[in-house]
């Protein structure tokens, strides 16, 4: 079977109306499917006010405002002109990308048709509830996952800790790898920009701790803040830049007042700001992959990270940089200390973690995810049935 029969539904809550690493995945997917020729639709929540182009065609589900997250949307339906549109455009294989509503309603719609379905998991969302006083939900969620991911034909993983973390969750029976790039010609050592420094009120010798990503609260910035009052109170001299905008931001702000926030960065703006850092810390539990942990390595950067899923597949500790226990607010403020403290440290770690950058080229890991789409479709043509939900006995 050849890339150019492929006619790939994708489901998602989320492909351009918030940026995010798990919807400009998707548009770098859609893009590199329709070079190689093959027929791709979406199917999502839209936006008057996109992040960012779409890719691709992109047909508008019906969906509501996340209460108290309003800039992101929860599809509510699947109606009926959607299901004509998919009638109409006859895939042979269905992506779903977030498990919610209607991640749920195209699985069945799938299995219904004997069409094949597979899921990528992009983020933990069964780790949601801690970050805001429910942690009693995350059984039910991690269930709920469950249900959806195990009628799938096999679930994609960005990581393989990620991967072992399913398969511990008996999410699925078929877990398979879709790792994540980076763009090198964007994120490289030469981004650096001692002039951005400067604009910020950061001199050349001046050690810098970046955090990167979207401001709320599942990015671990509790621990992060809570790590940064440690060095302060040791005395160790830094300054920390903020790369990023969200919903937490005033909390961040008034618990971070001597912080400086770069705000929104995208593209080459935001290589510069990754680049123009010392060391990267990302304290989150919730990633899959950890896109801004391999951009960081790209750059050169030393990172200091938790040890959790994403993270654990990208670095090497201690060569490359240093992955902590998730929390463990004094170990984060050693390894932090000691990448402070020592420059050639620092330098031996960000050269590491460039030459691991290396390997994670877009094309090729969407390649991979395109060879596996096929292989998945020929398999369920040649068997005729959809997988089983429970082991053989």
């Amino acid at each position: 079977m050849d890339i150019r029969h492929l006619r790939l539904a994708l489901f998602t809550g989320n492909y351009n109306y918030v940026r995010d690493g798990a919807n400009q995945a998707l548009n770098r997917l859609v893009s590199y499917l329709m070079k190689q020729g093959a027929s791709i639709r979406i199917y999502s929540p839209q936006s008057e006010t996109p992040a960012f182009p779409a890719i691709g065609e992109v047909i508008s589900v019906p969906a509501v405002p996340f209460p108290g997250r309003s800039e992101y949307c929860i599809p509510i339906a699947l109606p009926s002109r959607v299901r004509r549109d998919i009638k109409r455009f006859d895939p042979n294989i269905f992506h779903i990308a977030s498990p919610e509503y209607l991640g749920h309603r195209a699985v069945s719609l799938a299995r219904k048709s004997n069409l094949p379905v597979v899921a990528s998991v992009h983020t933990r969302f069964e780790t949601y509830p801690r970050y805001y006083g429910m942690p009693f939900l995350e059984p039910v969620i991690e269930a709920i996952l469950r249900r959806l991911y195990r009628r799938c034909d096999a679930i994609f993983a960005p990581s393989e800790s990620m991967a072992q973390l399913l398969r511990e969750q008996r999410m699925s029976y078929d877990v398979r790898i879709w790792s994540r790039g980076v763009d090198r010609n964007l994120f490289r050592p030469e981004a650096r920009d001692i002039h951005l420094r400067h604009e910020f009120g950061i001199k050349e010798d001046e050690v810098v701790i970046g955090f990167v990503g979207r401001l709320v609260m599942e990015k671990g910035l509790d621990v992060f803040s809570d790590t940064i009052d440690e060095l302060v109170r040791r005395k160790i001299p830094h300054k920390v830049l903020v790369i990023g905008e969200g919903p937490a931001r005033g909390w961040f702000s008034r618990r971070l007042p001597q912080a400086i926030f770069a705000g929104f960065q995208t593209g080459e703006s935001l290589a510069r700001a990754v680049a123009s850092t010392d060391i990267l810390f990302n304290p989150s539990v919730t990633e899959t992959f950890g896109n801004v942990t391999l951009e960081a390595m790209a750059t050169g950067r030393a990172v200091v990270a938790a040890q959790a899923t994403g993270s654990e597949s990208l670095i090497d500790d201690p060569s490359m940089g240093r992955l902590i226990r998730p929390g463990a607010i004094k170990d984060f403020a050693d390894a932090l200390q000691s990448y402070c403290e020592n420059k050639e440290l620092r330098k031996e770690a960000g050269y590491n973690g460039y030459k691991r950058s290396e390997c994670y080229g877009w094309d090729n890991v969407n390649q991979i995810l395109a060879d596996n789409y096929l292989s998945i479709i020929q398999a369920r043509q040649q068997s005729g049935q959809a997988p089983r939900l429970k082991p053989r006995s």
